[in-house]
């Protein structure tokens, strides 16, 4: 019956996105800072917990060993899981706003978890570009947050959205991927130089782009990539004599033409079509695709990308995190050329 009572002690927000297994420990580490667990008490039972947050006791086990490798749970054999010590060194509290979760956004997250060496609790929620749960997360914070980690793309409210994080104290603030202007005062980020990052890439991959007469970035009309990626196309295509054109996924492609996708999605799109058509990427048609990941070293022989460093950009957030740091951190980026070029 006490572990039952204590079951009150772990909470897990279907809505968040912070792993499960770590709802399970912070909700530990935070009910011993509020004096609800001491030294001795009983944590639910494993089966306990799986019932009554319908989660998987895979899920629950995972938490409570992470508890047992932090030295604050004890597992006694034949009894269940005690608290060992009330000796937390967790003094961060983190509210982390993801405008989507995708492969490189993961390779940010994991980096920025793996390197906050479990000195932080972290509630981690995706607001999918949306300015409306943007602002219903951030309004309605349930704990006092040390630091506020957000990535603040928006498909819409761009403006309203940047006065809400400008709102926030800055000595908070880090801001992951993007650096508005809108922004005022001092506070930490890394970030992405879009104009400047595409021009350089583009102009090291120059040798390679030489066969091919037309430059062409899919820019979706709704798209919240910045702007400025656009700038830094043009001005590299007008340097070089290049000819060149903003267009949708939903065009024809022309042979003899190069293609730079900046989603996922349009990706796709060209690839298909490219198969339909029974061409070879790097022969009638090039393609450089944004943002690294795993599987594009494999796709048709290899896609070439440019893309910044994710796992640094998260490694990055941390270490602004650990060291309360307002300084500003350009994120390096990479050509990475391979046989769609």
């Amino acid at each position: 019956m006490y572990a039952k009572k204590n079951i009150n002690c772990i909470e897990i927000n279907e809505f968040s996105a912070t792993p499960k297994y770590q709802q399970v420990i912070n909700a530990v580490i935070a009910s011993i800072r509020k004096d609800r667990l001491k030294v001795g008490d009983m944590l639910p039972s494993i089966n306990e917990v799986s019932f009554e947050f319908d989660v998987s006791r895979l899920t629950v086990e995972k938490g409570y060993n992470e508890l047992r490798k932090m030295g604050i749970v004890q597992a006694i054999q034949g009894k269940g899981y005690f608290i060992a010590s009330t000796s937390v060194k967790q003094n961060l509290r983190i509210l982390l706003l993801f405008n989507k979760l995708s492969t490189h956004k993961k390779t940010i997250y994991d980096a920025f978890v793996k390197n906050l060496y479990q000195e932080a609790t972290i509630d981690f929620y995706i607001y999918n570009n949306d300015y409306t749960l943007f602002k219903k997360l951030l309004d309605h914070p349930k704990e006092n947050y040390t630091h506020y980690v957000i990535i603040p793309h928006f498909a819409d409210n761009e403006q309203n959205a940047l006065r809400l994080i400008d709102n926030i104290p800055k000595e908070k603030l880090i801001l992951v991927g993007k650096k508005p202007n809108a922004i005022s005062g001092e506070y930490g980020a890394v970030y992405e130089n879009f104009e400047k990052d595409i021009y350089q890439a583009l102009t090291q991959a120059l040798p390679a782009l030489k066969k091919y007469h037309t430059l062409k970035i899919i820019f979706p009309e709704s798209s919240y990539s910045a702007s400025e990626i656009v700038k830094g196309f043009i001005s590299f295509c007008q340097d070089h004599a290049f000819q060149s054109k903003i267009i949708r996924s939903d065009e024809f492609i022309g042979e003899g033409e190069l293609y730079i996708t900046l989603t996922e999605e349009d990706l796709v799109q060209i690839l298909e079509k490219v198969i339909a058509l029974e061409w070879t990427l790097g022969r009638q048609i090039g393609l450089i695709s944004y943002n690294e990941t795993p599987l594009k070293k494999f796709i048709m022989n290899g896609l070439t990308t440019i893309s910044t460093d994710f796992e640094r950009m998260g490694a990055t957030a941390a270490n602004l995190v650990l060291n309360s740091s307002k300084t500003q951190i350009e994120n390096p980026f990479y050509l990475t050329l391979r046989a769609s070029v």
